[in-house]
């Protein structure tokens, strides 16, 4: 009997959006990473073996900006499918515990808020795209996908 061939399976990126005020979002400038390195990027990270996409998204708020979020607090916003093997799952909340700082100097080089309607130019693109969905209450987006059928 021949071997049943391989599932695909895609990486999972989970995405938080910090939200202050009406309309400003948390941003960190990527450093030293090899990845959008000097662009502007949502506290992120990889899901892990085992884990739950909002033990995810906690864990990655705490470890990049050092604030704690109840799973609770935390809204799914937006899921984008990017090209070839990336599926980005974003969640947004307006509650947490501690100040956001730089918790990952060697990764990042600032934070900022910025208007979600305003994103400075430099923001990396996917994220700017799942930020202005997020405005638009779009949940779902493809990226680098061809749209000829």
């Amino acid at each position: 009997m021949p071997a049943a061939p391989q599932r695909f399976r895609a990486i999972v990126d989970v995405h938080v959006l910090l939200l202050r005020g009406t309309s400003d979002v948390l941003l960190a400038r990527r450093a030293g990473t090899g990845y959008g390195d000097g662009l502007w990027h949502l506290p992120s990270g990889h899901l892990e073996e085992g884990e739950s996409v909002t033990d995810a998204v906690i864990r990655e708020a705490a470890e990049e900006v050092g604030v704690t979020i109840d799973p609770a607090d935390l809204t799914f916003t937006h899921v984008m499918h990017r090209v070839p093997d990336r599926v980005g799952l974003f969640f947004a909340t307006r509650t947490w515990t501690g100040e956001p700082y730089n918790a990952e100097p060697h990764k990042c080089s600032e934070l900022a808020w910025w208007p979600m309607d305003d994103l400075p130019p430099d923001t990396i693109g996917y994220p700017a795209a799942a930020i202005a969905n997020t405005l638009d209450r779009i949940p779902f987006a493809l990226d680098g996908w061809s749209t000829n059928p």
